[in-house]
């Protein structure tokens, strides 16, 4: 049970659709600004109607054709997923795929002015709130075909472990375990449908520790992060709670990894995943990239 209430939540419900089994674009165009958590810089983002299949990126203001993201733009970066695009780099861009993918969006063109994208809440709720302000509508086609996975798949870092195996429909586990008591050990299960993105698993925001928090900023990072889009951590308590569900570190750490997926698709399979990573989802996205059949 949500520590708020998100009874509003029913009202961004209705406008997607039931599963992930067809084509979708936005039925306008709609803008968003914001700063970005590592940055600190000012950026804004212009989500478009798309012809065709896929997410596809390019920078407002200037004559280039956008480019169809894939697991292989990923690079390594620190704490974020970060896009290697031809002669410029695009980061943070987990939570506003999340948006598009989890919401079951297939087809969308992105503009972006600025290195990486604004961090909002530090949720995918803002997201989620600007496709349902435009809308959705049927792409071209009238099916979308479904990523099969031929067979199991295994990836780890450490003691980071993802798995995904053959399912009929896209699931996923979720387990963390920190240290910190006000975190601990969490698990969360679900099987991934538009409905359940937007009320179970936009809302939750990306944390941090306050222990942490000088040694981050000394090495450049999340210059944009304060404590109105980002949860922070003190040990045994949260120093800007409430939290909007008792368990919502593991719910953000799956919209990360929904994020980062989203860029090959959601197979049929169940994903397992503890102790996630960027890097490790990644690496699970390139393995799917390469080992499904689409049907």
């Amino acid at each position: 049970m949500a520590i708020q209430s998100w009874c509003w939540l029913e009202v961004l419900v209705h406008p997607f659709p039931k599963n992930y089994e067809n084509a979708w674009t936005l039925a306008g165009p709609v803008l968003r600004s914001g700063v970005g958590l590592h940055s600190g810089l000012e950026a804004e983002v212009r989500l478009l109607p798309h012809d065709h299949a896929g997410f596809y990126v390019s920078r407002r203001h200037r004559e280039e054709d956008p480019i169809l993201l894939r697991p292989t733009h990923v690079r390594d970066s620190q704490l974020c997923t970060t896009l290697e695009l031809g002669n410029y780099s695009l980061a943070t861009v987990e939570h506003l795929l999340a948006a598009l993918a989890g919401c079951g969006l297939t087809h969308v063109h992105i503009e972006v002015s600025g290195s990486e994208i604004p961090l909002l809440d530090g949720s995918a709720l803002g997201w989620v709130e600007a496709i349902e302000e435009v809308g959705i509508t049927q792409a071209g086609i009238t099916n979308q075909t479904s990523l099969v996975l031929q067979g199991p798949l295994f990836f780890s870092r450490g003691n980071s472990v993802i798995v995904a195996t053959p399912a009929e429909s896209f699931s996923l586990l979720g387990m963390i375990d920190f240290p910190q008591e006000a975190i601990g050990r969490q698990v969360l299960a679900l099987e991934l449908t538009p409905e359940k993105f937007v009320t179970e698993i936009a809302p939750a925001r990306t944390f941090g520790f306050l222990d942490q928090l000088e040694q981050l900023q000394k090495s450049g990072l999340i210059k944009g992060g304060t404590l109105e889009n980002a949860l922070v951590c003190d040990g045994a308590q949260w120093v800007n709670p409430p939290l909007r569900f008792p368990d919502e570190p593991v719910r953000h750490k799956l919209l990360d990894l929904i994020g980062d997926l989203a860029l090959v698709g959601f197979p049929r399979a169940q994903v397992l995943v503890y102790k996630g990573s960027h890097g490790l989802h990644a690496d699970l996205a390139n393995g799917l990239f390469k080992n499904c059949s689409s049907h």
